[in-house]
């Protein structure tokens, strides 16, 4: 944080601060009124398009100065405070003065949990927020989901339907208090109402029933989720095979009777985002909700209308029951489709899939699904980012022109850059809808309009036929292609701030390459705006194409075939129908061929049994990571020439020994782990870079990542992960942009200009 003018705050008794950062809608303004009352100065504080506008006068400026950044709320996040010297004239008496618009710089922070006051008064009798579902205050509640515009303000939010009640008016005007300017102020008077009452809502879960409701961020749903009929129901009328499911607890404490939860781990389940946090399963629920998966989605309550669920829960708890309440909690969607928020399309949409549909009546201006993250080697990453951490930006090493990046097809997100600042949207899902490229249009439209930001360029992945290349191609801007492998590794570059020359490790399931082909386990040299290619994962062959990253048997044959055992395919795999014709696809001089390390681990889930055809995207891998116990490496299991990585020894291995699948599992990571340390290390001396960036989405498995990174460390080398995103495409948009910046501030320079 820079303090501008800092030093001279001594030598006047009259100071205008400009205070930049999260500051709007956190209790900021009531804080500094709090803070110039005990200095005994005259002056106001208010919202301006830059943050927070204050000036003050009074013998103990100084004092205010030094002391505004030591104790501001729980949601305030100070960036900078400017401070100048004006003339004395303010008088006495300090109050809150109406919002100053303007061209928007400062930012909204994101949605946080009920804190611990508003809790306590949800559950005492004598308070008038007593049982009532939407309490709040400036320390928690929504943000960013409710926000239509900046400066953040009642009449710009969702709140803006709901006059105030003679209660909350005087609450909201009271400086010693906690709702103190608290824009979404509401109680059982004026506020929002809920359609059904908490006690029906407990009734039908605990007798098996599929429950709707609106959340923060969109519909959910719920059912017990120790109910194994009313998993699979939902299941079913859901539409979702074998994906997991998360599950909400009323505590952390709770939470550890079905998950093995360490130091870390809890506090993330409780910090105020309260993310989805992937943890160790003891396999207390139902079998139905992580089917074949050592690790299950545990989140705690996020909003008071959960809260209130579990307290009715719990007191009504069947005698025979040993074990605290375990819900399911997963988006309320079709599958494929966005996350819904808007009461009719709940009530058309989800009326084959809830029992009962619990709806109110404040809007959700822009859908948000809930944050997921794992503690890796004691460090928090993100699996999806959104509700709890987004739109919080990340500080770029240097200020750029103003960049809309769209993304890819896949986990979808796009980032928008303003200044020195990178504000990367919420998880956007699949772009394989018309409501899914709708929900990504409206994202686009929300988040430049509460930044207030005109691109000046839009970025875009490289391959041709993405709904987000289209959508940057029509949108009459100039356009910046971006190579998906080059995105993924400039994606990390940019958050940790590397400016020089790296490495990049990238493992993914598909991006397309420079050349056209399928990319996906590729090495490469990244500088500024430029990368090279010194070295790919062995090609593998695809028979039946996209078709075979469906189902993995088909990879598998592709192994077996390459070397030389194609003979065995017919009896491996002889439940698949297609599996006697697969070897003439093969043989084939043009099948397609991919250089993936997704489609690699597929191939070995094939060969293992492990997964032949998956339900959901990810699953192969998934599976074969629950199996892991502890990776080994094979000796000389990989080969290295000409920068191509082949692991085709240790596949050779698995197949001849027929291997246990448990220690199979073990060997592929630990000997891939230590074939990409070999790699890396090599080119690290042939090319005298030191800085390696791992990216891709098979970096979300916890043993390839933490034995990659300390194999580096022990090599000398220093590697980044990525912290703030998740490392498969979620976290694409940031890299596109940071390129596209860098591009047009070069050739701004270049030409003369100035950015």
């Amino acid at each position: 944080m820079s303090t501008p003018g800092r030093t001279s705050a001594a030598n006047h008794t009259c100071l205008r601060l400009r205070v930049r950062g999260a500051v709007q809608g956190v209790g900021f303004r009531p804080y500094v009124h709090g803070l110039a009352t005990r200095h005994r100065l005259g002056g106001f504080v208010a919202n301006d398009a830059d943050g927070v506008l204050i000036e003050v006068e009074g013998d103990e400026v100084a004092e205010f100065v030094a002391a505004l950044p030591r104790q501001t709320p729980p949601l305030a996040r100070i960036d900078d405070i400017a401070v100048e010297p004006i003339a004395a004239g303010i008088g006495t008496g300090f109050r809150i003065a109406g919002s100053v618009g303007g061209r928007v710089t400062t930012r909204i922070v994101p949605d946080a949990a009920t804190c611990a006051a508003c809790l306590a008064e949800l559950f005492d009798p004598g308070s008038r927020f007593h049982l009532y579902p939407f309490v709040n205050c400036t320390h928690c509640g929504p943000r960013f989901t409710i926000a239509e515009r900046l400066p953040y303000d009642r009449v710009s939010t969702a709140m803006k339907h709901f006059p105030m009640c003679e209660a909350c008016r005087s609450d909201y005007e009271d400086p010693a208090g906690r709702r103190f300017h608290a824009e979404a102020i509401s109680c059982p008077r004026c506020g929002p109402r809920l359609s059904h009452g908490i006690d029906d809502i407990a009734a039908a879960l605990a007798n098996g029933s599929i429950v709707a409701i609106k959340g923060l961020g969109g519909y959910q749903l719920l059912c017990d989720a120790q109910d194994e009929q009313a998993v699979r129901r939902l299941r079913a009328r859901k539409q979702r095979d074998g994906k997991p499911f998360a599950v909400m607890l009323a505590t952390a404490d709770a939470a550890t009777e079905i998950a093995e939860i360490d130091a870390p781990e809890r506090a993330l389940l409780e910090r105020g985002a309260r993310p989805i946090v992937l943890l160790r399963s003891r396999q207390r629920v139902a079998s139905s909700v992580a089917p074949g998966l050592a690790k299950i989605g545990v989140m705690l309550p996020v909003a008071p209308l959960h809260h209130l669920i579990f307290h009715v829960l719990e007191a009504g708890r069947r005698a025979a029951a040993d074990r605290p309440w375990a819900l399911v909690c997963t988006s309320a969607n079709p599958s494929g489709e966005p996350l819904l928020t808007g009461n009719a399309e709940a009530l058309a949409d989800l009326a084959g899939i809830a029992d009962l549909i619990v709806t109110h009546d404040r809007d959700i201006v822009i859908r948000a699904d809930d944050s997921v993250l794992a503690v890796v080697a004691g460090v928090p990453r993100f699996v999806r980012r959104a509700r709890g951490y987004v739109p919080e930006p990340i500080r770029l090493a240097r200020t750029m022109p103003p960049v809309l990046a769209v993304g890819a097809q896949l986990k979808a997100t796009v980032t928008v850059t303003r200044g020195d600042e990178a504000f990367v949207s919420q998880h956007l899902g699949d772009l394989d809808t018309a409501a899914a490229i709708r929900f990504f249009e409206e994202t686009i439209a929300h988040l430049t309009a509460i930044l207030d930001v005109q691109p000046v360029a839009i970025a875009h992945d490289l391959h041709p036929d993405m709904a987000s290349t289209r959508f940057a191609q029509a949108h009459g801007l100039p356009t910046l292609p971006v190579q998906h492998h080059q995105a993924h590794a400039a994606s990390v570059m940019a958050e940790h701030g590397v400016t020089s020359p790296a490495l990049a490790l990238v493992l993914d399931g598909y991006g397309y390459g420079s050349d056209g082909g399928a990319w996906g386990g590729e090495l490469l040299s990244c500088d500024g705006t430029g990368f090279r290619r010194l070295g790919h994962l062995a090609p593998l062959k695809m028979p039946g194409g996209d078709r075979a990253a469906r189902e993995p048997w088909r990879m598998a044959a592709s192994v077996l075939h390459d070397i030389g055992r194609g003979d065995e395919i017919g009896r491996r795999f002889a439940a698949q129908t297609q599996s006697r014709n697969i070897s003439m696809l093969l043989d084939r001089a043009d099948a397609p061929v991919t250089t993936s390390a997704g489609r690699l681990f597929d191939a070995v889930a094939g060969l293992l049994g492990v997964s032949t055809v998956q339900s959901y995207e990810g699953e192969a891998a998934m599976k074969l990571e629950a199996l892991v116990r502890e990776p080994a490496a094979l000796e000389r299991g990989w080969t290295i020439a000409d920068g191509v990585l082949s692991l085709r020894p240790l596949l050779a291995h698995l197949i001849a020994r027929d291997l246990d699948a448990v220690e199979a599992a073990g060997l592929f990571h630990g000997t891939l782990a230590a074939a990409c340390v070999d790699w890396i290390v090599r080119a690290s001396r042939a090319t005298g870079i030191g800085t390696i960036v791992l990216s891709g989405g098979c970096f979300l498995n916890a043993h390839l990542a933490e034995q990659i990174v300390r194999g580096c460390r022990s090599a000398g080398l220093d590697p980044f992960l990525p912290r703030r995103l998740p490392p498969n495409d979620g976290g694409l948009s940031l890299g596109q942009a940071w390129v596209a910046g860098l591009h047009l501030t070069q050739n701004n320079m270049m030409s003369g200009g100035t950015v």
